[in-house]
């Protein structure tokens, strides 16, 4: 008889399958990872380019000409159509797609995270930047020393959301060969001609990742506003 017990020994028990499932993990999880710092760095950059102030009377400055377009065709294409060109253009002669799958969500949440970060050091109150100028601090210093710090505390919540959603974006990587956990619950599900518990299976794999991350968010959220109320 085809029972639960049976499918789920079957998708999981049988040639140690349950291993690839913690591979496929692995391989989601280091995506996500690599991925985020990237879109940090590119996000940091970004916000910066597009806070730059214009001089000789102009509207805005070159570098928020740049910044703004990179951050509305980012936005405004699918993110598998990104990793695709990524793959079948940019990086057409490499075979490293988990390069160029970290790559592709890098760029992708680095538009995402440097409206974060803009917002986040847009709501320091201006007052900071004018007391740091005041003491003899430069511009950038101070935004550095006094503006960043306080903006770091605003926008840790969330970039962490982002940082969810980007391990649940990566379930795309199949596209380009890489046996995450998505692709690996498919690949399963084509040999035991069972699609019920291989792919239920990812889903609470993901859902107990998903839900630690934010239980663990939650809980630095609580402390930031206890910090807060000091």
């Amino acid at each position: 008889m085809n029972t639960l017990e049976t499918k789920f020994y079957n998708a999981f028990i049988v040639k140690d399958r349950w291993i690839l499932y913690l591979k496929g993990l692995g391989v989601t999880l280091e995506i996500a990872v690599a991925a985020g710092i990237i879109g940090i760095i590119i996000g940091c950059i970004i916000a910066l380019m597009r806070l730059s102030e214009p001089k000789n009377g102009r509207k805005h400055t070159i570098w928020w000409y740049i910044a703004t377009a990179y951050v509305d065709v980012i936005r405004g294409t699918p993110s598998v159509l990104q990793l695709l060109i990524m793959w079948f253009i940019v990086f057409s002669s490499s075979k490293n797609g988990l390069l160029v799958a970290s790559l592709s969500f890098g760029i992708n949440s680095g538009a995402y995270v440097s409206e974060i970060i803009r917002a986040g050091i847009l709501a320091v109150d201006k007052g900071q930047m004018e007391a740091g100028r005041s003491l003899g601090l430069t511009k950038a210093m101070t935004m550095k020393e006094i503006v960043l710090p306080q903006a770091f505390k605003n926008v840790l919540p969330p970039i962490g959301n982002e940082f969810i959603m980007l391990i649940k974006e990566t379930a795309i990587v199949g596209y380009v060969s890489l046996s995450d956990l998505t692709r690996t619950a498919s690949q399963i599900s084509s040999r035991t001609y069972e699609a019920f518990m291989p792919l239920i299976g990812a889903a609470v794999i993901y859902f107990i990742i998903i839900k630690i991350l934010t239980l663990l968010l939650e809980a630095l959220e609580r402390r930031l506003r206890k910090s807060d109320n000091r």
